[in-house]
């Protein structure tokens, strides 16, 4: 059993590089704090997830023209990708954003419908509120893989932090449920509702649940024993063996 894998008690997180006092709660909700703040892009990552499909239903709602709308939300995204590259920025959300307005307007251009545009982002939703759903009920939550490595924890806590890995388990189910509401609410207006009134609500519906999501995973871990930060484990068995190397090395000399 390597140290990533071993069983760990409250005092062994407590004392191992990096960790933290689980009886500091502040401490523990500030690390949550920046480490979601970090994975989920904050504020200019929700700007940037919005202003897009913003764009396209307000020019849509004013003139209908399909091309303008698919055009203009296209042309937003990448001067996002643009601005984040020139202040040498993290492009990750950026560029997630372009391919998903690229597909949504390739589907809307090849249909002519513009509801189309909104298709793929819809599919994904569905697709990662099932992915949640299933890596909890795996064992595996999705959640714990996405922000492990922002705690730099990786997987340690499968194994080593049984009260994370129940925290990653509820705010998986949490982000997966929340999603598949937002789903059940959408795709009926998918097939029902006129194009404007189905972007505005698509739009509405862009913030609120990602921040109900974000807040409850904050809530779980915040309350969750602290990550155990295995890449200070590893400088520091890195550093035992550079010491014991040495010191076999001055053994003969003695």
């Amino acid at each position: 059993m390597t140290s990533l894998d071993k069983p760990t008690t409250d005092q062994d997180a407590q004392d191992a590089p990096g960790g933290q006092d689980p009886q500091d709660p502040q401490a523990a909700k500030e690390v949550t704090e920046a480490a979601l703040f970090e994975a989920f892009g904050g504020l200019r990552g929700m700007v940037e997830t919005v202003l897009p499909g913003l764009l396209f239903v307000t020019i849509f709602t004013i003139n209908k023209d399909l091309h303008i709308s698919a055009i203009a939300a296209l042309a937003v995204s990448l001067v996002l990708v643009a601005v984040r590259l020139i202040r040498r920025d993290t492009v990750k959300h950026a560029f997630s954003g372009v391919f998903g307005v690229a597909f949504g307007v390739v589907f809307a251009m090849m249909t002519g419908n513009a509801k189309d545009f909104y298709l793929p982002g819809m599919l994904y939703t569905l697709g990662l509120a099932l992915a949640y759903i299933v890596t909890t009920l795996a064992g595996v939550p999705l959640i714990g893989l996405i922000l492990g490595p922002v705690f730099k924890e990786n997987l340690s806590w499968r194994t080593r932090n049984p009260g994370r890995k129940k925290a990653y388990a509820k705010a998986s189910m949490a982000w997966g449920l929340i999603l598949l509401g937002k789903c059940a609410i959408l795709f009926p207006m998918y097939w029902w509702a006129d194009t404007t009134k189905f972007g505005w609500v698509l739009v509405a519906l862009k913030i609120p649940p990602f921040l109900l999501a974000v807040y409850l995973t904050w809530v779980f871990l915040a309350k969750a024993p602290p990550p155990i930060d295995v890449f200070a484990e590893m400088e520091a068995e890195e550093e035992a063996e550079k010491a014991r190397k040495a010191a076999a090395a001055r053994l003969p000399e003695a």
